[in-house]
């Protein structure tokens, strides 16, 4: 039978062999800590963007519910009447500590109704506005959202 020599300098060697495999360890604890902290600001980011589209959006139902900014008195291109206080276009209507918004709604121009809006051509003009809805929430994030529309007149 043959003797096993087993050699006298490998005293320690597991724990350098575990003090290596705890030096991996962390390494891959501290990427993963990492990642996880950029995806959280990442998720922050969208939240804010999101926050911000929606109150541009909020914006918009805005100006469908006040129809004096379409009306009569917005018949003149090139001069925009500003929501939600004209007197101050750069004021903006708080929806809650983290959102906000304000806009514009600029008139372009009168011509035939659409075809296929049911309104006779000659008798009604489709009188064209642009409305420019600006959406804001925390971290200073906007966002603007342009809508093109007409309106059915005389």
């Amino acid at each position: 039978m043959k003797e096993k020599y087993l050699p006298e300098n490998e005293k320690g060697s597991i724990t350098v062999l575990a003090v290596v495999l705890l030096m991996l360890l962390t390494l891959l604890g501290i990427a993963a800590t990492t990642t996880s902290s950029i995806e959280v600001q990442i998720a922050g980011n969208e939240l804010r963007h999101k926050l911000a589209f929606y109150s541009a959006e909020a914006a918009k139902g805005w100006v469908i519910w006040n129809p004096d900014l379409y009306g009569s008195n917005n018949i003149t291109a090139g001069s925009p009447l500003f929501f939600p206080n004209n007197a101050v276009p750069s004021e903006a209507q708080t929806l809650n500590s983290n959102q906000s918004f304000n806009g514009s709604v600029g008139y372009g121009s009168s011509g035939d109704p659409r075809r296929g809006s049911g309104y006779e051509v000659g008798e009604y003009r489709a009188h064209s506005y642009i409305m420019t809805c600006n959406g804001y929430s925390s971290h200073n994030t906007a966002t603007q959202i342009e809508i093109g529309f007409y309106r059915i007149g005389f």
